[in-house]
């Protein structure tokens, strides 16, 4: 587990992303070959391990807090940002709410259409999309296994 010091600023560059993102990668291979294999017991196994990992936590909340596009949108709560203290505990609550997630209200802004009507674009919270971001991990590599190898349209990392 991974505390944090009165400088958290200083507690939260000082860690390991590189190793948090082999260790998330590592896993994400697992899940490829065993769903590849078609071995689903296993690839399900490996994806609730996903879930669970530390470093898929923190990097997902480093995602959506840093760097997105999206990372000053403020959801139904109102946060833009948060500060280094606010993505430690946003960790310890994704940790604890683990396998039973609720979501938040969503923000809805208007967007104006070219036909006079109107649509409404909505915007989760920071830890919802923490959260979003961390379920991805995990699905991605069983959904890119079931994919053509050449197949190249609309896949994170390849382009036509």
């Amino acid at each position: 587990m991974i505390r944090h010091s009165y400088k958290t600023s200083e507690s939260w560059r000082a860690l390991p992303w590189k190793k948090f993102r082999r260790n998330l990668f590592r896993l994400q291979k697992r899940v490829f070959k065993a769903v590849q294999v078609g071995d689903k017991r296993k690839a399900r196994f490996l994806q609730k391990l996903i879930l669970k990992s530390t470093s898929a936590r923190f990097l997902a909340i480093r995602q959506v807090s840093q760097l997105n596009a999206g990372k000053k949108t403020a959801g139904i709560d109102g946060k833009k940002s948060l500060s280094f203290e606010e993505r430690f505990n946003l960790e310890e609550l994704l940790k604890m709410n683990n396998g039973n997630w609720k979501h938040q209200g969503l923000r809805e802004i208007p967007i104006p259409k070219k036909d006079g009507t109107t649509r409404m674009l909505k915007i989760p919270t920071i830890a919802d999309r923490a959260w979003q971001c961390l379920a991805k991990y995990a699905l991605e590599p069983a959904h890119e296994a079931t994919f053509h190898a050449r197949s190249y349209g609309f896949r994170t990392g390849r382009s036509a």
